[in-house]
């Protein structure tokens, strides 16, 4: 009977789908957890959507069958929590502006990656396991550009290789004025 309402309050969280992660979970014997059927890692039941975005095997091992994932959608964190995530350093900002832009101005806490990079190379795995030492996967990534159009391509190619992405629509200017300091 405990299986059977996990399962019921999985599918009520997370919805259901022919690839749904949330009908493939196995429970563990502990009838806690949940068991993901790529990573075979255990974790409480209540985080399946956060473990599809970061699902290891899902980003190398599995793209035949991959999880299904939710387009990126611009987030609704305030600078606020943005600024205190990242000085606690449970968050990067990155700046997928090209190169020219880069030079014009960046921020001291951004880490460098343009759009025109990430597209070029996002189907290479050596690609994604480089950019794994430059960007770290167990953080939230906060993408900005200008004016948030070239976040939601570059968000939903860092999504599809595991990592936790929240791009901003405030541009590089919104965020000078919100606080965000400038490098020199």
């Amino acid at each position: 009977m405990k299986q059977i309402l996990l399962i019921l309050a999985v599918v009520a969280l997370v919805g259901c789908g022919k690839e749904d992660l949330s009908l493939r979970l196995e429970p563990t014997p502990n009838g806690k957890d949940a068991q993901c059927p790529f990573c075979e890692e255990y974790f409480p039941a209540s985080d399946i959507s956060t473990h599809k975005v970061r699902c290891p095997k899902n980003a190398t091992d599995n793209t035949a069958n991959p999880i299904k994932i939710s387009p990126p959608k611009h987030t609704t964190d305030s600078f606020e929590q943005i600024q205190n995530r990242i000085a606690k350093n449970e968050a990067v900002l990155v700046d997928v502006r090209e190169e020219f832009e880069w030079e014009d101005g960046h921020l001291q806490s951004a880490i460098f990656l343009p759009l025109s990079d990430l597209e070029e190379w996002e189907s290479d795995k050596s690609y994604a396991l480089n950019l794994a030492k430059k960007i770290p996967k167990g953080k939230i990534i906060y993408c900005h550009c200008v004016s948030g159009g070239r976040v939601m391509p570059a968000s939903a190619i860092l999504q599809k290789i595991g990592y936790d992405v929240r791009p901003l629509k405030s541009g590089y200017k919104d965020l000078l004025k919100a606080g965000f300091e400038k490098a020199k």
